[in-house]
């Protein structure tokens, strides 16, 4: 008489997984991507903002008192690469908030023809090296007006090929809009 077989187990997925949550400012972004990160701990929080005047101090306190206590907050302003590397591994959630502040950070004012798309790289391999869930915020800068200004036009235009790069790699991505997060891939 056969044996009934046993249940198969799910294979355990190598590599993290990489979600993408995009929209306009103050749209609920941060919130989306808190919720997409999920209950797994340990989780860390990386921060790229910086707190150089009141108003971003503030900004970011009102950030922080959103999140629970079991966030592990991590300020990394420029080397998201360099930190996935060293402290990514040793997470089983992450979410980066957020992606414009750091090409802000990374780039400054020498916007005009400048080329991401090697650093991006970089930075998708790291997170994916690092076999944990990642979420990344960014803002979505393409629905506005055309910046009157050179130098803003320029950072529209880097951030929106950023965004581009990221979602090619994310495996999923959601465009959140006045707190709603609407699936996108």
């Amino acid at each position: 008489m056969p044996q009934p077989s046993k249940p198969t187990k799910k294979p355990r997925r190598s590599g993290s997984r990489l979600i993408l949550v995009v929209g306009g400012a103050s749209s609920g972004k941060s919130q989306a991507a808190l919720e997409q990160a999920g209950s797994r701990a340990p989780k860390a929080f990386v921060a790229t903002g910086q707190g150089l005047d009141k108003e971003m101090q503030a900004r970011i306190a009102r950030h922080r008192a959103t999140r629970s206590a079991d966030w592990v907050t991590a300020e990394v302003p420029r080397d998201l690469a360099g930190w996935f590397q060293s402290a990514g591994s040793g997470y089983r959630t992450v979410v980066v908030d957020c992606l414009t502040l750091w090409l802000s950070n990374v780039c400054g004012r020498r916007m005009a023809d400048i080329d991401m798309r090697a650093r991006v790289d970089e930075l998708v391999h790291a997170i994916r090296r690092s076999r944990t869930r990642v979420v990344l915020v960014s803002n979505e800068l393409g629905f506005g007006l055309v910046p009157t200004s050179r130098g803003a036009r320029a950072f529209r235009d880097v951030a929106g090929r950023v965004n581009q790069q990221i979602a090619a790699s994310a495996d999923e991505v959601y465009f959140v809009i006045s707190g709603q997060s609407l699936k996108i891939k």
